[in-house]
């Protein structure tokens, strides 16, 4: 068995796409999957597989929320290895002490080469950013990510790759129940 972390994206955010986590919990561990742990409200879950492939294993819970709750929304999946790289790799985290400045943006493919060289912060904004395969790691030098115009769909529009976005508090939590 492989420990892995589902991302729901723009899920219990705005009111738009209300998710219980009961239910979502009930929906991947009607797929097979063991040791179901939601975190949060904003669709977080950790599981253990047998299946090894991310994107069947997204594909998987995409449809299965499409199919009994109606709800269509992007899923990424990363396993336990994965989290544990990105909580322990974070370029930004050394210099700053309040999490809620520092983000991880997962993207769902990594984006082009050159798309993700052009990729820049909005004119007069202090945000500094890296971007490391599918993910984008994010810290707000002046303020927090609600005031900015660097967010989510700003890179998904300049990257041209889905994305969901969690706080660094998150992102270690979910590491933690990625590991079990």
């Amino acid at each position: 068995m492989t420990r892995y972390v589902a991302l729901l994206r723009g899920v219990n955010v705005g009111g738009a796409t209300r998710l219980a986590m009961a239910d979502l919990r009930r929906i991947v561990t009607g797929l097979g999957h063991e040791d179901v742990k939601t975190y949060l409200q904003s669709g977080n879950v950790a599981f253990s597989s047998t299946v090894r492939d991310a994107e069947e294993l997204a594909a998987g819970i995409r449809q299965a929320l499409t199919d009994e709750v109606a709800l269509t929304v992007p899923v990424l999946v990363r396993s336990g290895r994965e989290l544990a790289a990105i909580a322990g790799g974070n370029p930004y985290a050394d210099r700053e002490d309040d999490p809620t400045r520092l983000m991880v943006a997962f993207l769902a493919t990594a984006p082009e080469k050159s798309t993700a060289d052009a990729l820049s912060v909005p004119g007069g904004e202090n945000v500094s950013f890296t971007v490391t395969g599918r993910e984008v790691f994010l810290h707000y030098v002046d303020g927090g990510y609600g005031r900015s115009k660097f967010t989510n769909a700003y890179l998904e529009k300049k990257l041209g790759v889905v994305a969901t976005t969690r706080n660094w508090k998150s992102v270690r939590a979910l590491a933690e129940l990625a590991a079990g």
